[in-house]
């Protein structure tokens, strides 16, 4: 449910941690087999749709009715969570995450393994980069709600302005037509790249395509390794070649005024971004209605296409959860049965499900805005691209904080990206370690 909307585009923030407080899986609550699923159950959460999706479960479920908490954002519910975690007690029975929270969660055993549930026989029904994020040890820990496979907006007036006829299908061609734009003269640009904390998003992403694996987590043993990751570091040179010729803006962060401007206006051409982006455009950016459009990611290897999420969200079931059977049912029937999934891809929510990503109904639509493309057909076929699994740091809330202090620097030109990716690596050794990780 990540950024529906630009009243909602913060929501996605990373949440709140505390130290580290045990390892292992341990599934806690009651078990599967002998869990009666009836009674009520508590949800916390955020974001539109829940109203409607708990209103159909309760029909369906006569015998559980729902206590709903809207906690208010992703960093909220995870504050609160952290709080009961500590606590030993008052967590609820469902909880939605980040996706880039699963792995904490997971480690620490304060989420259950869904496994008893049925969940690991469900991976062939998601697209592969939505349902690895809900995977921590190869086992499922977390359902996705939705996410945000990689996807390629561009200006289709201001690319044909610069003689660009076709988008770019790799990034050798996404360069060459950056320089293109950038030779419009004033303040064209391909994109905006400030390094801030709102692009540490696309950052992981953007690694996640290469196939990068520079995290892993096992029991409390952690791996840090930007530095010496291939290709993380083919991904630094492709950049620094990018700053180094002043062919991405610097001076626009994600998310502002200025930025949604500059969409708007076409000054920021393009944004590879998340599947979650047209409505942002439209809402925010209405100047640019019938010039914008939306095509595949650009390749680093075209005969081996891979693509990568930029966000998401799950719903997961505390170990603390004494309804967990209950739990299940509701988490089965807003992630996995198309009754429920449909309520939230009807109020925006960019489906996981492949059953309703092949759908007509989601595929045959135009969108004025995009020129009456069929942009969610695009969509459709960025998320069901093959996606290697990719593993997040357990504190994606600390790492995103400090995220923009190291590489905005390089953005401006002050340090090299390699040197700003070392000092962040150090910063994330030295607070792993004060976390109790044992680092590589």
């Amino acid at each position: 449910m990540k950024r529906m909307m630009k009243a909602t585009a913060m929501v996605a923030t990373a949440a709140m941690l505390i130290p580290l407080a045990a390892c292992g899986s341990s599934s806690g609550g009651t078990s599967a087999a002998d869990e009666d699923a009836s009674g009520e159950i508590t949800i916390w959460g955020w974001g539109n749709g829940m109203k409607e999706v708990i209103a159909g479960f309760e029909k369906k479920y006569p015998n559980i009715t729902v206590k709903y908490t809207p906690i208010g954002t992703g960093n909220e519910v995870a504050k609160a969570l952290n709080n009961a975690i500590e606590a030993g007690k008052g967590a609820p029975d469902v909880t939605m995450l980040l996706s880039t929270d699963v792995s904490k969660y997971a480690q620490e055993g304060s989420i259950a393994d869904l496994s008893s549930f049925g969940a690991a026989d469900l991976g062939n029904d998601f697209a592969p980069g939505i349902w690895n994020q809900s995977q921590f040890g190869g086992k499922p820990y977390a359902m996705p709600i939705g996410g945000g496979p990689m996807a390629f907006f561009y200006n289709k007036e201001v690319f044909d302005e610069a003689g660009i006829s076709e988008p770019p299908t790799t990034w050798d061609e996404y360069y060459e037509d950056a320089k293109k734009i950038r030779a419009l003269g004033g303040d064209h640009y391909i994109t905006n790249a400030a390094g801030d904390r709102d692009s540490y998003a696309e950052f992981n992403a953007m690694i996640w395509q290469m196939a990068a694996h520079p995290f892993t987590l096992k029991d409390d043993h952690l791996t840090i390794d930007l530095t010496g990751d291939k290709q993380v570091q083919k991904y630094i040179e492709f950049q620094q070649k990018l700053i180094d010729e002043d062919l991405v803006n610097p001076n626009i962060r994600n998310w502002t005024d200025d930025w949604f401007r500059s969409l708007g206006d076409g000054s920021t051409a393009s944004l590879a971004v998340g599947a979650w982006m047209p409505g942002n455009l439209e809402y925010s950016a209405a100047e640019g209605k019938g010039k914008w459009r939306v095509a595949p990611i650009p390749q680093w290897d075209p005969d081996h296409p891979l693509n990568a999420e930029d966000g998401g969200s799950v719903f997961a079931i505390p170990t603390q959860s004494k309804k967990q059977a209950a739990a299940w049912k509701f988490i089965e029937y807003s992630t996995h049965d198309p009754e429920g999934t449909q309520i939230l891809v009807d109020i925006g929510n960019f489906p996981a499900l492949k059953s309703i990503l092949n759908s007509s109904k989601f595929t045959d639509q135009t969108n004025e805005y995009f020129g009456g493309q069929n942009v969610n057909k695009v969509l459709s076929e960025a998320a069901q691209t093959d996606s290697k699994s990719y593993q997040f740091l357990p504190f994606s809330a600390y790492a995103q904080s400090i995220f923009g202090d190291h590489l905005s620097k390089a953005y401006q030109g002050e340090v090299s990206l390699e040197d700003a990716v070392s000092s962040y690596q150090d910063a994330l050794i030295k607070y792993a370690k004060e976390q109790g990780y044992q680092v590589n």
